[in-house]
Order: structure tokens, then sequence, then C-alpha cells
């Protein structure tokens, strides 16, 4: 009875995107955990790993070609989680933002978002370094809470946060611009609770979210799932009329997810020891499709 309900769930969950292109990515990209479409130099995709690497960012594209590795100077790597482009906090440029806030056990005192010009990538697929980062330090007011999802708002540059929703529910937060200023760790309280019901079984733990250029569309997505929201003036999210989209069964562990244009996603997977690292381009229905 478990097992039919369990596929009765997926099932149910959504529309079917359409695939329009997919790749493995380098074996250095193993546990791709985020991904960010370049603003600066096109059809170049970044992308980090999860825990246990070391303070880099790669380049690479839709074909999975190797385009090189950033160190990020000033940054440390304790759980890097997602990673997302919008205009720098202090500066006139565009800056790579990256969420060192994974927290699987609720241990952290506090979490750190870096905040750098984004880079060239390197000649020859070679190795560079980029400009030093500038880091955010939060703490959250209700108490550690594992977070694998940022978006940066284009139009009041505050930093979004979204939780993994492993305490039962799945939480945004908002950090103001201003807070870059701070020289203390900034305490963050939840903007909302989002209609996102956690449900491990059918992988719905939320691993990453991303803001539509024009910042009038969110999408946050699970392992196996995709939700459209719309950003009101104050932040808070409202659930679009998009329904969600169901990417079960497409990616080994899916993690990253970036708006390439106003319909097309860019997806990315950390791999097994079976199948590499992936990168998938998918268009989602923009409305329930007939039967």
């Amino acid at each position: 009875m478990a097992v039919i309900l369990l596929l009765f769930a997926l099932q149910r969950a959504g529309t079917i995107p359409d695939v329009l292109t997919t790749a493995a990515l380098p074996r250095r990209m193993v546990e791709s955990s985020g991904v960010a479409v370049s603003r600066v130099h096109p059809g170049l995709l970044w992308t980090h790993n999860d825990s246990g690497d070391d303070a880099y960012v790669y380049a690479t594209d839709l074909a999975g070609t190797d385009r090189g590795t950033v160190r990020i100077r000033g940054a440390k790597a304790v759980d890097w989680e997602d990673i997302t482009l919008a205009g720098c906090p202090t500066q006139r440029a565009t800056c790579l933002y990256i969420a060192d806030t994974g927290d699987n056990n609720n241990r952290r005192k506090s979490v750190v978002v870096y905040a750098v010009p984004e880079p060239a990538p390197p000649a020859d697929s070679g190795t560079a370094r980029s400009a030093r980062a500038a880091a955010l330090r939060l703490k959250y007011s209700s108490g550690p809470d594992d977070v694998e999802a940022i978006y940066v708002g284009p139009r009041d540059g505050a930093v979004y946060l979204v939780s993994k929703g492993r305490r039962g529910v799945v939480r945004l937060y908002q950090v103001p611009r201003s807070a870059w200023g701070e020289d203390t760790t900034v305490t963050v309280t939840a903007l909302q609770d989002l209609p996102i019901k956690p449900f491990t079984a059918l992988g719905r733990l939320v691993t990453g979210a991303a803001i539509r250029r024009d910042g009038r569309l969110v999408a946050v997505r699970t392992y196996t799932e995709i939700y459209f929201f719309v950003p009101e003036a104050d932040g808070r999210l409202t659930p679009s009329r998009q329904p969600v989209c169901n990417v079960t069964g497409l990616e080994v562990q899916g993690e990253g997810i970036d708006f390439l244009n106003d319909s097309t996603l860019v997806l990315t997977s950390e791999g097994s020891q079976r199948k590499p690292a992936s990168v998938h381009s998918v268009r989602c229905p923009a409305r329930q499709r007939e039967e």
C-alpha cells in the first residue's frame, strides 16, 4: 500500500517539463550543488561543489565543457549550497553570491553569504583567482536552520534564503542590502513560511532557488519538483498560476537551478558512483496540460 501511495503521489505532482538539452559535467564538478547563468559571458555557467571541496567555483556550459576554475579569495567553504548572480551590494558591478549556509544537523551558530564580482573564465580552462570576496555573516532568530537556496532581488538588492524544510516547514528569510555594511553577525527573522510541504519520501526538500532577471518570477526547486512564485513589493512570495513542474527521475540528486531566459531553466545535479553530475535545460509548461 505504501508503494502504491508513493507512486500515486509522484504521478500527480505536476506537469512534466520539455527537456531541451542534457550533458554530463566534468568529474571535478561531481557534487554540483548550485548553478548561475553568467550575465557577462554568453553561454557560461558557474557552479560549485557541495561540502568537502575548497573555495572554488567552476566554469562550464550546457554542453558540460570544462571552462576552468576560479578560487574565491577571502572565502572558506564549510558547506556551500547555492550560487546566484545579481548586482553587487556595495559597487556598480555584477556579483556572484555564494551561500555557505548548509547545516544538515542544525548545529552552526552562524552562516555566511559571500559576494564577489563575477570573474572572467580562466584562459585555456586553467585556474585563476577572484577579487577578494565580501562576507555577510548571519544567524537565524529561531535557531540554526539548514538552507540550500539563495536568490537576490533585482529591485531591492536583498538576499533571500529558503530553508530546506528539515524542521517541517519551508521558510523564506530576507536580508536587506544595507546589512552588508554590518561588521557583526546579523540576526535574520523569517519573512514567511512557503506553501511547500516537506516530504522526504517524495524528495520534497528545497535544494535551490532562482529569480528571473526582471524580478517577476521565482523558482524554488526540490529534488523532484519546481515551484513558481510571484514576488510582492515587500519580498513575500505568492504562488504563481504556473503549475508545479515534476522533474522526478531526471537527475541523480537535483540541486541547482537558474533562469536561462524567461521561459527556460538550467538545472544541475550531483553525481553518483555510477552516473556523473549533470546539467539540463528544461522548459516547464506555463499551464496544466490537457490529459
